[in-house]
């Protein structure tokens, strides 16, 4: 599967990395298959720069902006949609040390590691009640200085990761951010994700066993920048948009060389049959129609990074556009995506659902990451904005509620 987006090759990116991108397409199916992590695919895609897209070049990145970085990851999420997900922890600390900004020496830091194509993995879901309002990971202090204990769940690409987004708390209730060196004795992870879709995402569960904090890297949760669940949001419809591009890409190929067909079917060959031609540019439209969406979204994206220089006021309406943004995007676009994940079998018949095909990786992933920060409530949260001039909710947990307390 060949790299096709029309802008890739003018993008101010290696020629390295479109090679890796492209070389990824190459056992997806293998992998999806057989639940085989992308762990050397990823390798290889950090060691090209999968992982400073938007760090500056004075730091060895390549300085793109959300458009630019968007094309890139869609096209990545085509070769494999697990993998663009399995770094959305890593995106949002990448973007986090790029609002802080130099004079920010922690920041500093981070840009200098990420530079060296160091990955950070995602831990902020916890099972269970933890994690709704009230962290059940939580900071303390020991002889040797700050550790963190806790379990956590979706840990997203951590396992890929030289480096851990925790969420927690610290003693006296204050929720933190927390960046985990991975490799320590007191931290353990599982690639025990149960789902039926993203199986190589490696969003298993955590235990987190007394593991060794560094000083400079506690924060407050809200000191953080203020998008970072629009963030979150914005590669989950990278993801999709990706989805929908191999299911156009899949169906496609395999009409071409289709034979099979049937006495009453409007031509003696499938790829002349109008009908079918019809399945395909149907699936085809809505790929495109998602990627036009991801890079709509990635503007603002952008406008709400321009905001970093504003006062707090200017930077809070740039992070409310962008969570609208991204949430009415959700609502748009998963049930076209989601229709024409099986729309790919209207074209190819009984045959199309052969196992060995993996054709319905395309439906199951898709269906899996629209399950996500449940689209029905991004439609109410903009319907309120829309009548009532309702602010969106930028910053959220999920858990079960304590119903013991009133």
């Amino acid at each position: 599967m060949s790299i096709s987006v029309p802008v890739s090759t003018q993008l101010p990116v290696p020629q390295q990395l479109l090679d890796a991108i492209e070389a990824v397409g190459a056992g997806t199916l293998e992998r999806e298959l057989n639940r085989v992590l992308p762990t050397a695919e990823i390798d290889r895609l950090a060691e090209a720069g999968i992982g400073r897209l938007r760090v500056p070049e004075s730091y060895g990145g390549f300085g793109l902006n959300w458009v630019q970085t968007s094309e890139l990851l869609v096209e990545l999420a085509a070769q494999d949609s697990n993998i663009p997900q399995a770094i959305r922890g890593h995106l949002a600390v990448q973007e986090d040390a790029l609002w802080r900004g130099e004079p920010d020496e922690p920041a500093r830091r981070w840009l200098q590691r990420l530079g060296r194509g160091e990955l950070a993995g995602n831990a902020w879901t916890e099972p269970g009640k933890g994690g709704f309002h009230r962290s059940g990971t939580v900071v303390s202090e020991s002889a040797g200085g700050p550790v963190v204990n806790g379990v956590k769940y979706y840990t997203t690409g951590s396992l890929f990761a030289d480096w851990l987004d925790v969420t927690a708390r610290d003693e006296q209730g204050q929720e933190l951010a927390v960046l985990v060196a991975r490799d320590q004795p007191g931290v353990t992870i599982q690639d025990d994700w149960n789902g039926i879709g993203q199986r190589t995402t490696a969003s298993g569960s955590m235990v987190l066993e007394n593991a060794a904090v560094a000083e400079s890297e506690l924060r407050l949760l809200h000191e953080r920048f203020p998008y970072q669940t629009a963030l979150y949001q914005h590669v989950l419809l990278i993801v999709l948009a990706g989805i929908a591009e191999a299911a156009a890409r899949d169906i496609a190929a395999a009409l071409s060389t289709r034979s099979r067909t049937y006495t009453h079917a409007n031509t003696a060959t499938p790829n002349t049959d109008p009908q079918l031609l019809q399945a395909v540019g149907e699936v085809d439209a809505v790929a495109h129609l998602a990627r036009a969406q991801v890079l709509e979204t990635a503007r603002a994206l952008d406008a709400a990074f321009a905001a970093a220089g504003g006062d707090a006021e200017q930077q809070l309406e740039a992070a409310n556009q962008v969570e609208l943004a991204t949430g009415r995007a959700q609502v748009a676009l998963h049930k076209p995506v989601l229709e024409a994940t099986t729309r790919v079998f209207d074209a190819l018949g009984a045959s199309g659902t052969d196992r060995s095909k993996g054709l319905d990786r395309h439906w199951r992933n898709a269906r899996t990451v629209t399950s996500h920060n449940p689209w029905v409530y991004k439609a109410r949260i903009a319907g309120d904005f829309r009548v009532n001039g309702t602010d969106p909710v930028r910053l959220w947990s999920v858990g079960e509620p304590d119903t013991t307390k009133a």
